[in-house]
């Protein structure tokens, strides 16, 4: 087995090197996305544990899906719809989406509870863009969408975010 000599591997290459049964590639793309993964799903949802297990199934299916990882995709794109996709599934939507993590910073919290009170569309299309860093299109694309209610949904939810933290 190689050493994780590879940090500056692209993405993708990683995928590929995961699907060939490199677990240190695989361990490499966690390590790189796993945070960002969370608190998407965490955000979402609206506590940790909830998270926590939507993360393990999340990267289940990255770890399984990894052969038919299409190589001209975006990583972040991919996982993220794969996250997505969890989220929907999961029956977590209907919890406290609004609930705020008790050790976060004061400011943390304000936020993490505005971008609770979102509605559901808005704020997940808003945590897609933050979290997963992923382009209008790609947000489309994953929800099923036009860019255009993207847009929208991006527009109103960063209104509503503004009027909820001069409260």
């Amino acid at each position: 087995m190689r050493p994780m000599s590879y940090m500056d591997d692209s993405d993708g290459s990683l995928v590929a090197r995961h699907a060939r049964g490199d677990s240190e590639a695989f361990e490499l793309l966690y390590r790189r996305y796993e945070m960002r993964t969370w608190r998407f799903l965490e955000r979402n949802v609206g506590n940790r544990a909830s998270a926590d297990e939507l993360l393990q199934e999340v990267w289940f299916d990255v770890s399984n899906d990894a052969p038919r990882f299409e190589p001209n995709t975006r990583f972040a794109a991919w996982l993220f719809a794969i996250a997505y996709k969890r989220l929907i599934d999961s029956t977590e939507m209907n919890s406290d989406p609004g609930a705020a993590p008790a050790a976060a910073r004061d400011q943390v919290n304000a936020l993490t509870r505005a971008i609770g009170q979102l509605p559901r569309d808005h704020r997940e299309a808003l945590l897609l863009q933050m979290e997963g860093e992923l382009s209008v299109e790609e947000i489309a694309s994953i929800t099923n969408s036009s860019q255009e209610t993207i847009k929208t949904r991006l527009r109103l939810a960063r209104t509503k975010l503004r009027e909820l933290l001069n409260e």
